[in-house]
């Protein structure tokens, strides 16, 4: 009754009980299992787990609060040439400090929401084509953000080092390895049977899902330049 009491208070003060942790450790030791009960359980497998969507917004808010730590100004400047953002500061009017708090705030609200829809419309084809079940979309995109999940999970440490210069080459790889492996992991006897499947289908969703975050920064960019500029 005790554990129980403590699970509650948790899961209110958190957002986080034993469902969610549940899930995030089966993401890590069986995630073929999990991406198979959503597949024939429904969004919770059953009742055993946190529904992925709602997992994979609490996974990227945890990576938000990283951002706190380590500000997201390199990340900012990475992503917007020093051209555009010298107009952007010239036109608003700020100074550069003030200019890049107000772009990283919008950076900040943007990315994930942006970032998410890319991977769900890259990825849910692939799954939905691959999956031998005839899936529909609303169970395509479910097995999307369980894969997402399974990605994220051993990613979000890795996501520290890509703050840095001299490690960011390496996270960057590191993010593509993950995405393999995740894919290998999680769908294993349902969206490949063979080796060969395996290792090609988990390259063409490692690039899928780069590519999507690509493109996503274009509407994300053009977004975060505009509020920097004219907010106020």
């Amino acid at each position: 009754m005790a554990n129980r009491g403590l699970d509650e208070l948790g899961e209110d003060l958190t957002g986080f009980g034993r469902t969610e942790l549940r899930t995030i450790r089966h993401n890590l030791t069986r995630p073929a299992e999990l991406v198979d009960a959503y597949m024939r359980q429904g969004a919770t497998g059953g009742g055993l787990y946190s529904r992925p969507l709602k997992l994979y917004l609490a996974l990227n808010g945890a990576f938000l609060v990283l951002l706190l730590f380590v500000g997201s100004e390199r990340q900012l400047t990475f992503m917007i040439p020093e051209p555009l953002l010298v107009q952007g500061l010239e036109a608003s009017g700020k100074s550069r400090d003030a200019f890049l708090a107000d772009a990283e705030g919008w950076m900040t609200f943007l990315s994930i929401p942006f970032g998410a829809a890319a991977y769900a419309l890259a990825m849910a084809p692939l799954l939905r084509w691959w999956d031998p079940d005839d899936l529909g979309w609303r169970r395509a995109f479910r097995a999307t953000f369980a894969f997402l999940n399974v990605w994220t999970v051993p990613l979000l440490p890795l996501m520290w080092l890509s703050f840095f210069p001299a490690t960011e080459i390496i996270a960057g790889l590191g993010m593509f390895g993950l995405a393999i492996v995740a894919f290998i992991r999680a769908g294993k006897g349902r969206w490949w049977t063979s080796p060969a499947g395996a290792i090609g289908k988990g390259l063409a969703a490692a690039v899928a899902l780069h590519l999507a975050a690509a493109v996503s920064l274009v509407p994300v960019t053009a977004l975060v330049l505009l509020g920097a500029t004219y907010g106020r």
